[in-house]
């Protein structure tokens, strides 16, 4: 495991980034002093999204985008009732 100081993890986050998801774990310091260890994520972003996977389970309403009663939209509009 590879220790690197906080300016250069700083400096080479992105590449740090690439390292941690091909496996590679480090310690992050300060002043010579381990604080904080990056490691890869195990089965977070394993599974992709599935698009229409929420396909009628929802219901939205007939008049979803009616227009809004006046005294709604005057206080968007930031007017006294």
């Amino acid at each position: 495991m590879r220790t690197v100081n906080i300016h250069e993890a700083k400096t080479h986050f992105s590449r740090l980034l690439e390292s941690v998801v091909a496996g590679e774990e480090f310690i992050i310091a300060k002043a010579g002093h381990p604080v904080a260890r990056l490691v890869p994520l195990t089965g977070v972003l394993k599974k992709p999204r599935q698009p229409g996977a929420l396909a009628g389970s929802l219901k939205i309403a007939d008049d979803f985008d009616a227009p809004l009663p006046e005294s709604i939209a005057s206080a968007f509009r930031g007017e006294q009732p």
